[in-house]
């Protein structure tokens, strides 16, 4: 899964802008399912055929940005967040537009970091101008981090874990799954605009109307020195939601999954995330309700250019997936 990973991690696709992730997804999993199209919102969706009751696999294939409010006389971008972007985090990084443009951020003179705010940063591009920075970018153009994968042995850093190391699973999953019987129709839903209120996933369930649901994404992390109080490290397994800001999983699914882990001998964590949210915090008020669990992949340094995980929980992430989508007991759970 590595290649898969740095593929992934690597492609340009802020929320509101996922085309090129779409399309590099779309060539990873058209072949191994009955039918693949874009909804027109540019979710992904992937249908595996099947008998009710269908299950919905959601991950986020859009990652956090920025976004061109002004261009000055001098060609410095003023700029604005696109998803959750903090933004004294991003002194000195690297960030890429989808033409290929590269400038890095900073800020105006202060005498302390308290007085930073998004009105005194900027993005220098390297123009001499504003016709040079108008002519290679525009009022509204949108930025990611520009960074490479980088393989640490057991654990990966990247841009964009968030969320494209559940798209990874899913498509891993995807492909496992190929030539296996499965007793209920699958429908893997690679999202857009998760990071900007869990909007895909919104109208993907409306569409598609399942009867229960797991998102894949990446969690918070209580491992590193003074961190948080939080019982989630990376390399004890992935993590099965309780709850977090965006929805309590139902207990049905979430005990289904325990249940799984347990009995296959797979390393699992529980999970109770104090603030944030996945695609079930949409998914789970669709319609008239859909039963929704989630399984998160352990990560330190959410939403900054350097995301870690460990390939052993991507791994066990996957394997824990299979054997949850094989389970027959998704038809006696009722509702």
């Amino acid at each position: 899964m590595q290649k898969l990973i740095s593929k992934f991690t690597e492609t340009f696709g802020p929320s509101g802008l996922e085309d090129d992730i779409r399309r590099v997804i779309y060539e990873e999993v058209k072949n191994y399912a009955d039918e693949v199209f874009t909804d027109p919102l540019g979710n992904l969706v992937a249908v595996r055929k099947g008998k009710d009751p269908r299950l919905m696999l959601a991950a986020h294939m859009d990652e956090i940005g920025l976004i061109i409010t002004h261009i000055d006389e001098k060609g410095f971008l003023r700029i604005s967040s696109v998803g959750g972007v903090t933004f004294y985090q991003l002194i000195g990084q690297r960030f890429m537009f989808a033409n290929g443009t590269i400038g890095t951020v900073y800020h105006e003179k202060v005498d302390s970091f308290k007085e930073l705010t998004w009105s005194k940063l900027y993005l220098d591009i390297g123009a001499a101008n504003k016709e040079e920075a108008a002519a290679k970018v525009s009022l509204g153009d949108m930025a990611v981090f520009h960074h490479s994968f980088v393989d640490l042995g057991k654990r990966y850093i990247a841009k964009a874990m968030d969320d494209r190391i559940g798209c990874v699973i899913l498509v891993e999953l995807l492909k496992r799954l190929y030539g296996q019987k499965v007793s209920q129709e699958l429908v893997f839903v690679f999202t857009v605009q998760e990071e900007v209120g869990l909007r895909g996933a919104k109208s993907a369930a409306y569409k598609l109307a399942p009867r229960y649901a797991v998102a894949v994404d990446v969690t918070r992390v209580g491992d590193m020195p003074e961190a948080p109080r939080m019982d989630v490290s990376l390399g004890k397994g992935p993590a099965i939601k309780v709850k977090d800001s965006s929805v309590i999983c139902h207990p049905k699914v979430r005990d289904l999954m325990v249940k799984t882990a347990e009995k296959n001998k797979i390393d699992y964590q529980l999970e109770v995330l104090e603030r944030g949210g996945t695609d079930a915090g949409s998914i789970h008020l669709s319609r008239e309700g859909v039963p929704s669990g989630v399984m998160s992949i352990p990560c330190r340094y959410v939403h900054t250019a350097s995301e870690m995980v460990d390939g052993r929980d991507v791994e066990n992430g996957v394997t824990l997936m299979e054997k949850i989508c094989l389970s027959p007991e998704w038809s006696s759970m009722g509702q």
